[in-house]
């Protein structure tokens, strides 16, 4: 390639630095160009240390224009990122010659092994999630809607320095845990129900991920059975977790332990995901995957089990791969907790 031109916003903030919401990036081997408009004049020139064009109009004729002057012939775009309009434009707006080479996840290839600051980045988001569910649920009681508790956890994260969640906070109580991607409704939480939490925040760029199920007044024990077989499975999954391990082991370690107690089947989802600038990123921890971990990887450890018109546990960490195993970040306990 002569240049790659990157316009995902998470891949121009690694590169660059830059945090605002309009924004591209021409890489050439010599330099790099940040495109963005006059509302980031003063913060491009705080953020950034690469060259810095500001357009009044939209930022792709300022692209296709540098390409051109530049006599570029080669130009590798973002398979999964750049718009079929944005395509398009280029395709017919660049001189003939010009080849447009797709290509997939160059940067988010990079992105997968975190550098020392990005995993500082990560642990306070971390533990400013789990400082937030522990402020929050202080505030839980029997007849409080989903609603209600959701707004409260995302208060507390921002409240404990974050600058929002991370993604839509799940909370879902009873039947509803059987969702696992519930929103959370004016459904109001009753006793002796399952109460199941997914939440992150993101700080200073960085999202961190953490589900707990949680018990409502009195579990019953066919419950609590089901909850230890999750941990479990949680456990042996995070167990399996090394540098050099492929990404499908801890997956299938999580189902072999759910088949153990004839729960596997209830298991819909896959074990993980890596995080960082974005809440699901490479590697998927699925059953199949042979990407290799690598230390400095950071993944989320779910497995979940759901029962249709009953319910649902998730138990959620989330993780740093290192050479020798992986380190627990999260430290909300997983010990069975009854409200």
């Amino acid at each position: 390639m002569d240049a790659l031109l990157v316009t995902a916003l998470p891949n121009v903030r690694y590169l660059s630095g830059f945090t605002g919401s309009n924004a591209a990036i021409l890489l050439t081997p010599r330099e790099a160009t940040l495109f963005t408009d006059p509302r980031y004049t003063i913060q491009s020139a705080q953020e950034c240390d690469c060259r810095v064009t500001i357009t009044k109009n939209h930022l792709l004729p300022a692209v296709e224009s540098a390409i051109s002057r530049r006599k570029l012939k080669r130009i590798g775009i973002e398979r999964d990122r750049l718009t079929f309009q944005a395509y398009d434009f280029l395709r017919e707006k660049l001189p003939l010659g010009v080849e447009i080479t797709p290509i997939t996840a160059a940067v988010e290839t990079l992105r997968m092994v975190k550098s020392p600051e990005e995993i500082t980045r990560i642990r306070r988001s971390v533990n400013t999630n789990s400082k937030a569910f522990t402020a929050a649920l202080t505030r839980l009681r029997p007849g409080m809607s989903e609603n209600d508790l959701a707004a409260e956890l995302d208060f507390q994260m921002r409240r404990h320095g974050a600058e929002g969640s991370a993604f839509e906070t799940i909370v879902a109580s009873g039947a509803r845990a059987a969702l696992p991607h519930a929103r959370p409704t004016r459904n109001r939480i009753e006793p002796d129900q399952l109460l199941l939490i997914d939440m992150g925040a993101t700080q200073d760029g960085y999202a961190s991920d953490m589900t707990r199920t949680v018990f409502v007044g009195s579990a019953k024990s066919e419950w609590k059975r089901r909850y230890r077989a999750v941990l479990e499975a949680q456990l042996a999954a995070i167990a399996a977790i090394r540098a050099g391990v492929a990404a499908g082991k801890p997956d299938r370690e999580a189902r072999r332990v759910l088949a153990a107690h004839g729960l596997d089947k209830e298991f819909t989802h896959s074990t993980g995901h890596g995080l960082g600038l974005e809440i699901h990123e490479p590697p998927r921890i699925g059953k199949k995957e042979t990407t290799i971990l690598q230390a400095g990887m950071a993944i989320t450890v779910e497995p979940g089990i759901y029962l249709k018109d009953k319910g649902g546990i998730r138990i959620e960490d989330t993780v740093l791969v290192t050479e020798s195993g992986c380190e627990i970040l999260t430290p909300t306990t997983k010990d069975l907790t009854v409200f």
